[in-house]
Parts: structure tokens; C-alpha cells; sequence
């Protein structure tokens, strides 16, 4: 049986809870494992003292504190659980309260952050009036209309719901497709507002912006940190330890991690919110040829510095240009299938429905 609407809202509603879970649990994960290595292989006495202590007064402590001799390994990883659970709850609090405000008022930091101009009926009729209309075929109330100035083409839809949802097009792509090719562009964002996909996109861009700006701040301290205080106290030593191994965590949660989980969960939003452009418009053709046109010039330069942005986006709008870190694994970064997928999946709705 085919997915509808109503089992796309439940799966991103499923997806949301998950990605606010998994976000401190991998993290939690990652700096467990490398603190138990750090202290494993340095068998640093003072942090393992400490870990030991503040793993008592969590209770989750299993070791007889009160034996002769306690080993290396079994006290490295009680140690590192204990220092894990009292690092992470700053860190949980922190994002959840940067997620909280973003999901109040991130859509409004990405669009201003964007160049995106806000259009109102009398600015654009011709298009305000295909916006209306395409929400009044979705059942949705109409979202706002913001334009960016770029002659590429690309659109994208944020909010964190529909009441609170708009759509961005660049002057490129108002240009160069026809009406019926915009209506299907415009019908794909309002299958990502419909779908509930722009509160999950806002919360991953969110979450990854966090986690990295975190990890500059823990980088920028421990590089602080070793020219003050460490070159003072030879006791520093255990200290940084912990501060680096924070700091790994969430360079890779990062790197690594977080473009996973944003795979996991964006990659088939695109499918779905085609399929929905061809549900109202009855004109699968018409984005497969908004498809292809805009596949031709996507890169939004405006963008370049908000590479996270771009999973929005209904086209990667980095445009293919230089290689980043990790890029040739295949498909870790890529926020969209390909695009020749979603126009041959798109070709073949059209040949049923002629």
C-alpha cells in the first residue's frame, strides 16, 4: 500500500523525538569511548580519582571503592562513565535550549541569513496568486513568499509548521520556468510544508550548527587553556585531557555523525514531496522538467556560507563545486538523490497517467 500524506507527517513526527534523542546519545557514545581509551592507555590518576568519585555519587558505580587495588581497565571505564554523564548534561542543556530557540525563531535566522526579501501580493500578483493557489489544492493556509536575488535556480520551503511556513525562489528560477513548471515547484515546497519536513530539516540544521559552534568553543578554551593555566599547574595535565578528548567528540559527532543522521532522515523527503507536487498539480511532467532546468544552474551563492542550508533546498544549491572532506564516500553528505532518479521516477508517473 502506498505511503499518504498522513503517514509522512506520523514518520517525521517519529523522526523529530528520534533526532532529539540521538543527538546527546551518540555524543554521550563518542566521548565515552574516547576518554576510556585516553584513560586506558594513560592510566591519568587524577581524572581516573575523579571519574571514580563523581561515578559514586551518580550511582552508577559498581567497583568496591573500599578494595586494596582496583585494576586499570575496570577503573578507566567506570571513570570515564562518570565523567561522560557529568559532561553531557551541560552539553544536552545548551542544545536543547539552542534548539528551542531556533525552532521558535529559526526559519526567520535562515532567511535573514539567506538575503531573502519578503514579497507581498501587490510586489508579485502573478506569483503571490500561484502560491494561493497551490495552497488552497493542498488544503494548507497559505505561506509567506520570500525571493532571494540569484540567477540560478532553486526554491526552498522552512517554518515549524504550516501556520508558520514560507516559501523562498530565487529570481533565476522565476525567470526560466514556465507556469505550469513553477506551479510544480511551488506544489514540492508545499509537499515539504504539508509533510511536516520543514520542522525536521529546521531542527537537524539547528542541531549541527550547535554541535559545531560548540566544538570551536571547546577547541578555542583548550587552546586557552594550554598557554595560561597549564603551563602554571603541573597538575593541568588531566584536565586538558578531558578537554581535548570533549572537544574530538564533537568534531567527529560533527564530521561524521551528524551528516549520517541528516542522511537517515532527509534523503526520502524529496521522493515524498515530489510525489506530492504531482498529486496536486496532476502534472508529474512539469516538475520533471523544473527538475531538469534547474538541475542545469542550482548553486545559490548566497548559500555557499550556509552549506547545512542547502539540505532545504529542492536542489543541492551548492552546485557541485570544490570537494569537501569526506565527499567521496559515496552519499554521506548528499542531502538529495539524485536528481536523474527523481525526474525517471517523475517521467514514469507522467506515462501512467497519459
Amino acid at each position: 500500500m502506498a505511503a499518504t500524506v498522513y503517514d509522512h507527517i506520523e514518520q517525521n513526527n517519529r523522526n523529530t523525538v528520534f533526532l532529539i534523542l540521538m543527538f546527546p546519545a551518540c555524543l554521550a557514545v563518542i566521548i565515552y569511548l574516547l576518554l576510556f581509551a585516553a584513560l586506558a592507555l594513560t592510566g591519568e590518576p587524577s581524572i581516573i580519582a575523579d571519574g571514580l568519585y563523581i561515578a559514586e555519587m551518580l550511582h552508577v558505580n559498581p567497583l568496591d571503592m573500599n578494595a586494596e587495588h582496583i585494576e586499570l581497565v575496570p577503573a578507566a571505564a567506570v571513570a570515564s562513565m562518570g565523567i561522560t554523564l557529568m559532561a553531557i548534561v551541560p552539553i544536552f542543556c545548551f542544545t536543547s535550549l539552542w534548539m528551542l530557540i531556533a525552532y521558535l525563531s529559526g526559519d526567520k535566522m535562515i532567511l535573514r541569513a539567506s538575503d531573502a526579501a519578503a514579497v507581498s501580493k501587490p510586489d508579485n500578483p502573478e506569483v503571490y496568486r500561484l502560491v494561493e493557489n497551490v495552497a488552497i489544492a493542498a488544503g494548507l493556509p497559505c505561506p509567506k513568499l520570500y525571493i532571494i536575488k540569484d540567477d540560478s535556480l532553486n526554491a526552498f520551503a522552512t517554518g515549524r509548521n504550516p501556520e508558520n511556513a514560507s516559501i523562498t525562489l530565487t529570481t533565476g528560477i522565476l525567470a526560466k520556468l514556465n507556469r505550469q513548471e513553477l506551479e510544480a515547484v511551488i506544489a514540492h515546497e508545499m509537499g515539504h510544508i504539508g509533510n511536516r519536513d520543514i520542522r525536521l530539516m529546521l531542527l537537524i540544521i539547528i542541531g549541527i550548527g550547535a554541535m559545531s559552534f560548540l566544538t570551536d568553543v571547546m577547541f578555542r578554551s583548550l587552546n586557552s587553556f594550554s598557554y595560561t593555566q597549564g603551563r602554571r599547574d603541573k597538575n593541568s595535565g588531566g584536565f586538558m585531557i578531558v578537554l581535548l578528548v570533549i572537544a574530538l567528540a564533537l568534531m567527529i559527532f560533527s564530521l561524521l555523525v551528524a551528516p549520517i543522521l541528516r542522511f537517515a532522515l532527509s534523503r526520502s523527503r524529496e521522493y515524498a514531496a515530489d510525489t506530492t507536487s504531482a498529486l496536486i498539480t496532476r502534472n508529474p511532467g512539469a516538475l520533471a522538467n523544473a527538475l531538469q532546468k534547474i538541475s542545469e544552474d542550482s548553486r545559490v551563492e548566497v548559500l555557499d556560507k550556509m552549506p547545512t542550508v542547502g539540505a532545504l533546498c529542492i536542489a543541492n544549491p551548492l552546485g557541485g563545486g570544490r570537494k569537501r572532506l569526506f565527499d567521496w564516500v559515496s552519499g554521506l553528505y548528499a542531502t538529495h538523490p539524485p536528481i536523474a532518479k527523481r525526474i525517471a521516477a517523475l517521467r514514469e508517473m507522467d506515462g501512467q497517467a497519459g
